[in-house]
């Protein structure tokens, strides 16, 4: 795998005491990049738990379980890779994972993304600039975001905000975790006009850099989700030059499609 070069392995330890108490898990091969790592983050304040393969990291973040604040998770790893390790903690566990890469393929990035990472790196990398992801990461899973309703009714559509669950009659749909904060999100204010900004700050998180069209790609894939679940593709609309709305859907037609389902 490629290593990262070593004048990007420098020492910053700013605002060591900010994050003290919060735990962040390093799954990384690379015994150099792997201690440079657990170091600088250990001197920022974290409590920092290392691995060095995927089988290895996995369970430490299912010994860890809530108490797990952020998984730094490079792809490449003898083993299990970073993928096959990212897609079973999002099947236990919605902790924010930082991924690491030498490649910088759009394919790659679009796979991370999809299979539920919350943000990507490619190396080599500023230390001061993967420092500045993993604050920003830990800083949004440790303030409590505004209490969404316990559920929200949308015509036919159930959305369990708290139990992460959307549903059309008694079948759950099945989103990943930016799909369905893309959901909630849009489906709380219909009408509203979102720029892709606006649900990159709201998803992804303020600091974080992802392009905008990933947004797009995830609309593409709620939408797809949602057609097939009966709700068709028209309650998330396209504003073009500026984004997306939410438009309640009908009760009728999922209630039609669940009814031939049922036949």
């Amino acid at each position: 795998m490629g290593r990262t070069r070593p004048e990007a392995l420098r020492t910053y330890a700013d605002g060591a005491d900010e994050h003290e108490g919060a735990t962040v898990l390093v799954v990384e091969d690379d015994p150099t990049l792997l201690s440079t790592l657990t170091y600088n983050l250990t001197r920022e304040g974290y409590r920092v738990l290392s691995a060095a393969d995927g089988e290895s990291g996995l369970a430490l973040a299912r010994r860890e379980g809530t108490r797990l604040d952020l998984v730094v998770l490079d792809v490449m790893l003898p083993g299990i890779n970073g993928f096959q390790v990212l897609r079973q903690i999002r099947v236990e566990s919605d902790v924010p994972v930082l991924m690491l890469s030498a490649r910088g393929e759009e394919q790659d990035r679009v796979d991370g993304l999809e299979l539920g990472a919350d943000d990507y790196v490619v190396k080599p990398f500023a230390l001061r600039e993967l420092l500045a992801r993993v604050r920003a990461a830990v800083r949004r899973r440790a303030v409590p975001s505004a209490r969404p309703p316990a559920v929200l009714y949308r015509g036919a559509l159930r959305i369990e905000p708290e139990r992460r669950r959307a549903l059309v009659g008694d079948r759950e749909m099945t989103l990943r975790p930016k799909e369905f904060g893309l959901l909630v999100t849009l489906a709380m204010e219909p009408g509203r006009v979102f720029g892709r900004q606006d649900l990159l700050d709201a998803i992804w998180g303020e600091e974080i850099i992802v392009d905008e069209r990933t947004v797009d790609v995830h609309i593409s894939w709620l939408r797809a989700k949602l057609n097939e679940a009966g709700i068709g593709t028209d309650v998330i609309r396209t504003v073009y030059g500026a984004g997306y709305r939410f438009v309640v859907p009908e009760q009728g037609r999922a209630s039609a499609v669940g009814d031939q389902r049922r036949q």
